[in-house]
């Protein structure tokens, strides 16, 4: 750490999630260290500005906090493959942001001293700045060691987001909850979007969000009351 206490936070991943979740930790104090290449520059660059464009080996080696947003079926095989490197450090944080996998999959970098933590803000993300108002407004699951899961709840909390406790054997059910909803709500809003536009409805994206809100908070009060 910083003699401040705050963390040289870098990010493997500059995908939609990576550089957001960036600029949220560095909003909150922290320093960033660089970030890796992404396919869209000048969004990243818009986001995290000024930030070093590195590779994951050099990110890993440079940050005490390292958050690694990288397709599901890539975090595997990148933990692994940064442990062989001899990138990970002992005593390092080393955060993931994928909603299906625990802290399991950190196992390359546990080994090597590094601390695992997962950490899935539940919301969908656009890739820009917009994201950092509606991180405050979401809900994050973590789940850690229970020795450390404070530093997974206070990152969460740091990014804005009320954390939520989910356990490594819950994951799975967990991911399969977000992409049923997501994907459910979305097909079915294009599908009524649609309707609404061929009816003469201006604006169907404006009306359906009023009525999508109030629907959902009808539908969860009748699961809480059961």
């Amino acid at each position: 750490m910083t003699r401040s206490g705050r963390l040289g936070v870098g990010v493997i991943g500059a995908g939609r999630v990576g550089p957001v979740i960036g600029a949220a930790l560095a909003g909150a104090g922290h320093a960033l260290t660089g970030v890796t290449p992404g396919s869209d520059p000048d969004r990243v660059e818009a986001v995290l500005r000024g930030v070093p464009v590195l590779t994951a080996e050099e990110v890993a080696r440079r940050s005490e906090l390292v958050v690694v947003a990288v397709p599901h079926d890539e975090l595997p095989g990148l933990v692994s493959g940064l442990a062989a490197l001899g990138a990970w450090q002992t005593g390092q944080l080393v955060l993931h942001t994928d909603p299906a996998h625990g802290t399991e999959v950190l196992s390359p970098a546990a080994a090597r001293g590094a601390i695992p933590l997962a950490v899935h803000p539940a919301m969908t993300f656009t890739g820009t700045s917009i994201d950092l108002r509606r991180l405050r407004e979401s809900y994050a699951a973590v789940t850690a060691p229970a020795m450390v899961l404070p530093i997974a709840q206070a990152l969460a909390v740091e990014l804005g987001c009320e954390p939520v406790v989910v356990a490594e054997a819950d994951r799975a059910a967990y991911a399969e909850a977000i992409a049923t909803a997501t994907e459910f709500s979305a097909a079915i809003v294009s599908q009524a979007a649609g309707l609404l536009a061929r009816a003469g409805v201006e604006d169907p994206g404006r009306f359906l969000s009023a009525l999508v809100h109030s629907t959902v908070e009808r539908a969860l009060r009748s699961v809480e009351s059961a």
